[in-house]
């Protein structure tokens, strides 16, 4: 399996969905630790014409989560992948298209993610991910925690 078939089914898969395939949300880049989504703010535009907050949440959660199901697949690992909590914090309006990063959390790891998935068909980790703001900055952060069980 290559790297560009898993991003090509990762692809697939959220246009498999008809709520995020009306998002019009595209992979934009995947360098081993962190995944970013992009969207047009034209399908994601609010009544004061900038990011509607629902929209920006919907993309660092498939973010996050197809950060996690990258890394699964990868390690060459078969699990279902859900988010368990999170939290959002607006910042700021974003007036421009939407680039949303994740990535794992400071104070989790990948080895000990994988290693205890192998080990008792479950495990969780902590993720973040940003929408940065064209000038600098950060219009909305997020901090989640994801599970992961194995396929039996």
């Amino acid at each position: 399996m290559s790297l560009e078939e898993a991003l090509q089914r990762l692809r697939h898969h959220y246009q498999s969905m008809p709520p995020v395939a009306a998002m019009q949300i595209d992979v934009a880049d995947y360098d081993g630790q962190r995944l970013r989504l992009h969207a047009p703010l034209a399908q994601h535009v609010n009544d004061k014409g900038c990011a509607f907050g629902g929209s920006l949440a919907s993309m660092m959660t498939l973010a996050s989560w197809g950060l996690v199901s990258l890394r699964l697949e990868q390690a060459g690992l078969d699990a279902d992948v859900y988010v368990a909590d999170s939290q959002i914090r607006y910042l700021a309006p974003l007036f421009a298209d939407i680039d949303v990063d994740a990535e794992l959390a400071a104070d989790a790891d990948w080895d000990g993610f994988l290693s205890t998935l192998r080990e008792r068909g479950r495990a969780r980790t902590g993720l973040v991910a940003r929408v940065r703001l064209p000038e600098g900055g950060v219009a909305t952060d997020f901090t989640a925690r994801y599970v992961a069980i194995a396929r039996s």
